[in-house]
């Protein structure tokens, strides 16, 4: 991974927009124009060109299309901007859709294979993008071989706002108490191009299926160690056909625009295959974790015990109060035990007596 930052690269957008200028682009008093008209397929990204898509575009006066774009925004005559640079156009800024041509031709080249971004992108920024791309190096070159949008993460309750301090970040879960991976898993489960809706309910959700997950990697592991046998890397030589079979539908669904949903229903097949060499069927998980990132080889069960960051206790007390209660009930000391039980209730601790995944206890969140 590299982490760019924009303002490095100026130098290299006043080069950049300088080589398409003189066939691509004209200067008006607020700045350095794109003509979208100089190059083919203009908006065939975004589909359609809708009177929405170019009414949130700036309306300049002397434009000679209204999708046309700054390429550099000059300062206004008297004024100072936080951050100018001077430019063959005056002093002023770059446009907003030049730095991500630039960064993207300095660090992956141009065409790089794929390239992602919401969808609101889809309708101006990106076509944008590739207009400039477009005039940089010819009709054919897009800028990456594949565009792809993943749609909006909705949230229906109105409980989730700035205002109210409860705006979805991946803190406020952990704060809450769940394992991002759980976050992670949750949005694996809805296609990237599908909104997906976000509610603590489905969080939960997901987050029992990650345990379930996370159990049947454990017994696995349990069974490897038992047999002893050799560590496998990869999935090679004599491999059962249950095993090849869940891989190669794993691979059809990803190779099907990245359709995670059913490519987890791949791998949960995967960990319910009984019978079958277990090295090769952990060594066959790992290839698909390595897809997915839900770090299944690592993550452990007390890793996903939801603890908020509100709890009174701790979970050496937890584990201390459990250990006690569980000797009251070998003694047949039930009033020590529900006594135990009732403390740790009144602490939020919900003592899962019973509970199919043997989650132990969780905390209330």
């Amino acid at each position: 991974a590299h982490w760019s930052i924009a303002t490095d690269y100026v130098p290299a957008m006043i080069a950049y927009a300088t080589s398409i200028a003189d066939k691509h682009c004209y200067e008006l008093d607020s700045g350095l124009y794109f003509d979208t008209s100089t190059v083919a397929h203009y908006g065939a990204l975004a589909r359609a060109k809708t009177e929405d898509g170019e009414g949130r575009i700036e309306q300049v006066d002397g434009k000679r299309n209204a999708a046309d774009f700054a390429i550099w925004r000059k300062t206004p005559k008297g004024e100072t901007r936080q951050m100018e640079w001077d430019s063959p156009w005056g002093k002023g800024a770059p446009g907003w859709h030049l730095e991500c041509s630039v960064m993207s031709e300095a660090l992956l080249g141009l065409p790089f294979d794929i390239h992602t971004g919401g969808i609101d992108h889809r309708e101006i920024h990106h076509p944008n993008e590739i207009a400039q791309n477009q005039a940089r190096c010819g009709s054919d070159h897009s800028g990456a071989h594949f565009w792809m949008h993943n749609n909006f993460l909705i949230e229906r309750s109105g409980k989730m706002s700035k205002s109210s301090g409860e705006f979805l970040r991946v803190q406020l879960l952990i704060d809450k108490g769940f394992h991002p991976l759980a976050y992670r898993l949750m949005c694996l489960q809805a296609h990237y191009r599908s909104e997906l809706e976000y509610s603590w309910e489905g969080l939960q959700a997901a987050l029992v299926r990650l345990k379930r997950m996370v159990m049947g990697v454990s017994n696995l592991k349990v069974r490897h160690a038992e047999l002893a046998s050799p560590p496998v890397t990869d999935v090679q030589g004599d491999v059962a056909p249950a095993v090849l079979a869940t891989l190669r539908d794993f691979g059809a669904a990803v190779e099907d625009d990245l359709n995670t949903a059913i490519a987890l229903t791949s791998l949960e097949t995967l960990l319910d295959l009984k019978k079958v060499d277990v090295a090769q069927q952990l060594a066959a998980i790992a290839e698909m974790d390595a897809v997915l990132g839900i770090n299944l080889m690592a993550l452990s069960r007390t890793d996903l015990r939801t603890r908020p960051k509100t709890a009174i206790i701790t979970e050496d007390e937890i584990e201390t109060a459990l250990a006690a209660r569980k000797e009251a009930r070998g003694a047949k000391d039930f009033a020590k035990s529900d006594t135990i039980r009732d403390d740790l209730i009144a602490k939020g601790v919900e003592v899962m007596d019973g509970d199919p995944l043997g989650w132990d206890w969780k905390l209330d969140i």
